[in-house]
């Protein structure tokens, strides 16, 4: 399970060090399409944590976020409009608001866990508590009230 990931870094490590250097028109797009990965990748980490995951959905999400970003920020590049704004702050606020849910479940997770427990071992009885002994002579003589 934690090959693939480790896999991946290696792969991306690599990639920077021995491949020539980006060409700098390019590096804005990258860098979009990396945040819209980033947002993909935290979102899936989020419907993991959710229970709601699904394969299919995450990897088509995932390329399809990165094309539509690099996509939208080319085209506003073309029309002379600064669409790499608009959509870096959408990434954003998408990436913002997936960690503060994925923050709220790990904190509900972890108080519901320690509430689950309950204490941990039996009520320590006090001197003054006297053990319960059923009702007394005189009030099985009364009877029920």
């Amino acid at each position: 399970m934690i090959a693939l990931p480790l896999l991946a870094l290696i792969i991306g490590f690599a990639a920077v060090y021995w491949l020539p250097a980006l060409p700098s028109p390019w590096a804005m797009y990258v860098a979009i399409s990396i945040l819209a990965g980033a947002d993909a990748l935290i979102g899936g980490l989020r419907a993991r944590l959710e229970g709601r995951f699904h394969e299919g959905i995450f990897v088509t999400g995932f390329f399809a976020n990165i094309v539509l970003a690099a996509l939208l920020s080319y085209l506003g590049d073309k029309l002379g409009v600064d669409l790499y704004l608009a959509v870096t702050v959408a990434l954003g606020i998408r990436i913002f608001t997936n960690l503060g849910r994925i923050r709220g479940l790990l904190v509900t997770a972890r108080y519901e866990r320690h509430q689950s427990r309950g204490p941990t071992g039996p009520r320590p009885t006090r001197a003054a508590d006297p053990p319960d002994r059923g009702p007394s002579a005189a009030q099985r003589a009364t009877g029920p009230e």
